[in-house]
């Protein structure tokens, strides 16, 4: 699962390490079409707040942010329709699926954010959830929107570093 390190102590006895990048990082969900439809400028952690059967249906895997968008309200950062779907064994106290959640960063990322969302065409996309030292934890970016011809160019150089892996692959062999 995570990548391990090997040490060989001096009593010949081998030691396992995990790398210190991947250590308590457990990736929840990834938005991958935000880098394919917005040219992100800015990335920034923080964190959410949430109700214990949200935490409990995270546990699961069941966040859907493909669709969902962050705004700055008032002096608050807030997550908007970003799904994570209901408990299964919850009991009348579910959550509601599709509520707006409260993101917590500090003030002056916020005052930042403010600035350059108050820049005609960005917005705030999320990019990732993960779980981090116990903790969930949302990557929001800055990010503008591409046009049709820079879709294409993305599509065109994705295509090109795909080709040209698999002739470096078959030059190897």
């Amino acid at each position: 699962m995570w990548p391990l390190l090997f040490f060989i102590l001096q009593d010949n006895s081998v030691a396992t390490v995990l790398e210190p990048e991947t250590m308590g990082i457990k990736i929840i969900t990834d938005n991958r079409k935000a880098r394919f439809n917005y040219e992100i400028l800015e990335q920034l952690e923080v964190g959410i707040v949430l109700l214990g059967t949200e935490v409990k249906s995270l546990r699961a895997g069941k966040l859907n942010i493909n669709d969902s968008y962050a705004l700055i309200q008032g002096n608050e950062l807030v997550l908007l329709n970003a799904n994570i779907a209901v408990y299964t064994h919850g009991n009348w106290n579910n959550h509601d699926p599709l509520r707006t959640r409260k993101l917590l960063a500090h003030r002056g990322e916020i005052r930042r954010l403010i600035g350059l969302s108050r820049e005609k065409g960005l917005t705030l996309i999320p990019l990732k959830a993960y779980w981090k030292e116990g903790k969930v934890k949302l990557e929001v970016g800055v990010g503008r929107g591409k046009q049709l011809h820079d879709k294409r160019q993305t599509i065109h150089e994705r295509d090109w570093n795909r080709d040209r892996a698999r002739i470096l692959q078959e030059a190897r062999e």
